[in-house]
């Protein structure tokens, strides 16, 4: 997990190393600390949080050891299943 306010000092640095890890492959999915929920990283949810609630997952196992749960707007098959556990 990686929180979005330790990518670098400024939202400039921040971008340029968020869009360098997604390129690597070190990130591909987004996520709130404070309601413990991940998505895509395109979902409209997720750009609307404040930088210091974002977290950054590798891949789902990662954030659901985290403790996180599916965004239901933008995986909602994953929430559904979620939700049947």
């Amino acid at each position: 997990m990686r929180k979005h306010t330790e990518l670098g000092r400024n939202a400039f640095g921040r971008l340029r190393m968020l869009s360098v890890l997604i390129g690597a492959g070190e990130i591909s999915l987004g996520g709130n600390c404070r309601l413990k929920i991940y998505g895509q990283l395109t979902c409209a949810s997720g750009k609307r949080l404040k930088p210091q609630n974002r977290v950054f997952f590798k891949n789902k196992q990662e954030a659901l050891g985290y403790g996180y749960r599916p965004c239901g707007r933008c995986m909602p098959k994953e929430y559904q299943d979620w939700k049947k556990e």
